[in-house]
């Protein structure tokens, strides 16, 4: 790896933080959107089912953050929650409001302490909202890192890797030099196949649970997002006309991945599918 400089070691470890951070605000994300929802729940089933699978858009989380009761929501009227939601999800607007007005009509019971839910809901969702809006920032440092990264730069020409998952690639597996070869890759990472044995029976070969968790789930969502691509698809079609599920498939195509990435660190050679893996690791 003499191509890089000295930069791409603080580049590399300021990587790490960012992605250590943003774990444990994706963390703090699901926690807090799922004790919102919870919440909701317990004032309206209705409500929640029309809102709490869209707390990803912000304009859901500002009606709720304004108008965190279906009593408020009534004395608002449709006008009002159409605006609430429309400053910042405008697509959203309209079918948001629907929903919510049909939810509304059939909430028939008073909830005791209806006033004090209502307050959670409305800081929860203030909570949320300031969650998602600062790893939307964060994401951007991160892929403005990643991006100055000389590694970066060959991740991100692979199919399906983006700055997200390219960042927490990198920050796990470094310049690739430590790894012998993809099987010891795709054993780090937890991708490589179990076999159980007992005496003279071979257990089937499951999916392993041991690994490093954070690179599985990055190499897992680069493998799928991959899928978009005829290489990468006429493998997983394979896989799975073989009788493999969906995601033993994209586990498969993810291990075989291991190989291609670690070529490309050690060659400093760009994605190409017309490239055999086995070619670039005897280049290196």
């Amino acid at each position: 790896m003499q191509w890089l400089d000295t930069g791409s070691d603080e580049l590399l470890e300021r990587l790490r933080v960012l992605n250590r951070f943003d774990i444990d605000l994706a963390a703090d994300q699901t926690r807090m959107t799922n004790r919102l929802r919870d919440a909701l729940t317990s004032i309206s089933p209705a409500l929640e089912r029309a809102l709490g699978s869209r707390l990803a858009h912000a304009g859901v989380r500002d009606l709720l953050a304004k108008y965190p009761t279906p009593g408020a929501l009534r004395s608002a009227g449709r006008a009002r929650v159409t605006r609430a939601v429309r400053a910042r999800s405008p697509r959203l607007a309209a079918k948001v409001t629907d929903d919510v007005m049909a939810a509304l009509n059939t909430q028939t019971v008073t909830v005791p302490a209806l006033a004090t839910i209502g307050r959670v809901v409305a800081e929860l969702a203030v909570e949320v909202d300031r969650v998602f809006v600062r790893r939307d920032a964060l994401a951007g440092e991160i892929e403005e890192v990643f991006l100055a990264h000389p590694f970066g730069e060959l991740l991100s020409s692979m199919t399906g890797i983006g700055p997200r998952t390219g960042s927490r690639i990198l920050a796990e597996v470094g310049d690739g030099s430590r790894f012998e070869n993809g099987d010891k890759l795709a054993s780090y990472a937890g991708l490589a196949p179990v076999t159980r044995q007992s005496g003279k029976s071979v257990n089937g070969e499951p999916k392993s649970r041991r690994g490093n968790h954070r690179l599985k789930n990055a190499m897992f969502l680069a493998a799928l997002a991959s899928l978009r691509s005829p290489e990468s698809k006429a493998f997983y079609d394979r896989k799975r006309a073989e009788g493999k599920r969906h995601n033993a498939a994209i586990i498969c195509l993810a291990r075989r991945r291991c190989n291609v990435i670690l070529a490309m660190l050690a060659t400093g050679e760009r994605y190409n599918p017309a490239h055999r893996a086995d070619r670039l690791t005897e280049a290196a």
